[in-house]
Order: C-alpha cells, then structure tokens, then sequence
C-alpha cells in the first residue's frame, strides 16, 4: 500500500527551523518523508538525517528522498545519538519531531492502530516486540486500568479493564473489532449515545503503552537537545494533551535561568537558561488546513533556541 501522509504544519516547522542551506538537520519521525523532503530540498551543501522506527517509513523516506542530500535511518529517535554517531554527525542545526501515528498507520486496517473496522490487533509502530493483544491478554485488570487512565485520559478505564478480563477468560481477544465492542459494552448508555468513537482513548492508551510513547519522547527530547549546536532550533508537533504537556514543561525548564526553590528571596544558584522560547504558546493549523487535514486539528507545534 502507498505510504500516505500529508505533512502538518509544514510552513510553520519550514519556517520555525529557520533553515540555513549549509546545516544539518535531523527529522525524528520521517513518515512519508512529507516534512523531510521539503527540508531536504533547501539545503546545499547541508545535510538531513531522517529517522523513524517503522520500515514502512523507511522505505518510502528512503524512495522519496533519493537524489537528495539525505540519510534515512531505521531507529527510534530515542537512541538518535546512536544514529549521529554512526553518520560522523558532530552537531545539529535545527530537529523536528512530529509525534502520534502517521496517515498511512490508520489506513493500513492490518496494523491495528484503528478502531474502524477489523484487524488484528497490533498498534506496534516499530513491527517487533509485544502487540497491543499481548497486552490485553495478559495485563492484570489494575494495570489496563492504569494505562487507560493515565495514557487515555479514560474517565471508565476500571470499567472497561474488567470487562477485558472477563472477556479474555473466555477466548483470546484478537482484532480491533472484538476490543470496540468489549469497550463499548463497558460504557453507560448515554456515553455510548453522545461518543461516535467510544474506543477512541482505550485505543490512544493501548497505543501509547505498546509503543512506549511518552518514555521516547522524553528521553529523546534530552538527546536531540545534547545534540544541538547553540542557534539550533527543535520544532515539536503534539496531538494530545498528555504530549504537550511534556513538551511544554521540557521547553519550560530549558528555557528557565533560575531554579531556586520560589521562596528564596534572591537568586542563588546562579543559574542560566539553555534556551528561549520561540513560541509562547503553542501554534496550530489554519481552519483551511484543518479542513483539508483532520489530523491537523488537534496538532501543537511548539519552537525553541538553544542558547
């Protein structure tokens, strides 16, 4: 199948890298390489690394970006030291992360990411290491609980995890489909009534524990940020609160020169912020682009300088 993905927020990320041709740039999430191309195609005598953990990805970034000035590594943007290092890469100029599934992970039925339909259910972005069936098979009943409260903001998640149980004592649960409809039945009727998608968070949870998400995200944003020479700008688009949330509180601190207790009447530690902000809060697609792109709507992009 053809690896869809139309790029969010392109000329915001194009212009809040602010791109110089001779640098070196890092996309943390090709996809289908709809950002990187485009980066990829204002350099001269620069360079980008494109990363993504989906060989999927892979091979369409790699087709996509032939002919350009650019490497196409198969890693989760997490270990992205490990890719600069292998590359001879000393520095970066500018780094774009954009976070959540990509178009063709939902359309592609057979990756389990979409809670239209029937599929097995998988949710590994990666295509190795435990599924989201795994998980639901045997996962105690507290920790479905924990995962859909914390990773889906899921006000029935207790609910929801003892029907899972209940329901896997008797056979195994296998596709998206048989999951919809046990979450379904977990909810109260005027629930069901008022959510289209009442699956919709359990999936998002699933998801982000399978593919330990939030884990990545933070450790990669410490990473990509060593990585960065002084000027160098990071672009990060989210899609949920639980995201921006740790993206916003990273850029925070980076962006934070004292960090003495509050009440301490002067300032001691004598600290320096490492960067500034290049966007007090967080900026978000035209009504134009959210109709042409639904994946647009819920999108966050926040930019900084390392000092």
């Amino acid at each position: 199948m053809e690896f869809h993905h139309i790029p969010v927020l392109l000329n915001e990320c194009l212009e809040g890298l602010a791109i110089r041709p001779q640098g070196t740039y890092l996309d943390g999430t090709a996809g289908g390489a709809g950002h990187s191309s485009e980066i990829a195609k204002r350099l001269t005598t620069g360079r980008l690394i494109a990363l993504d953990q989906d060989p999927d990805a892979v091979q369409t970034a790699r087709q996509r970006l032939a002919g350009l000035p650019a490497d196409v590594v198969q890693i989760n943007f997490r270990y992205a030291d490990t890719a600069l290092q292998q590359l001879g890469v000393e520095g970066l100029d500018g780094v774009l992360l954009d976070l959540g599934v990509s178009s063709h992970q939902l359309d592609e039925r057979s990756r389990g990411f979409s809670y239209q339909g029937s599929a097995p259910l998988d949710m590994r972005m990666s295509q190795s290491g435990p599924t989201a069936a795994d998980l639901v098979n045997t996962a105690s009943r507290e920790e479905i609980s924990r995962i859909l409260k914390e990773y889906g903001e899921e006000p029935h998640a207790w609910q929801i995890a003892g029907k899972i149980e209940a329901a896997r004592s008797e056979a195994p649960i296998e596709t998206t489909e048989q999951l919809v409809q046990i979450v379904t039945s977990a909810l109260p009727p005027a629930v069901r009534r008022k959510d289209k998608n009442p699956a919709r968070r359990t999936f998002q949870a699933l998801r982000i524990a399978v593919n330990g998400e939030l884990d990545a995200l933070s450790e990669g944003l410490e990473v990509l940020f060593e990585a960065l020479r002084p000027g160098g700008r990071m672009c990060i688009i989210t899609f949920h609160s639980l995201e921006d949330r740790l993206v916003k509180q990273r850029f925070r601190q980076w962006a934070t020169a004292c960090t003495c207790p509050p009440e301490f009447p002067v300032c001691v530690c004598g600290g320096k912020a490492k960067a500034k902000l290049i966007t007090k809060k967080p900026l978000e697609a035209s009504a134009q682009e959210q109709e042409q792109n639904r994946r647009a709507r819920s999108a966050k992009l926040r930019v900084i300088e390392k000092l």
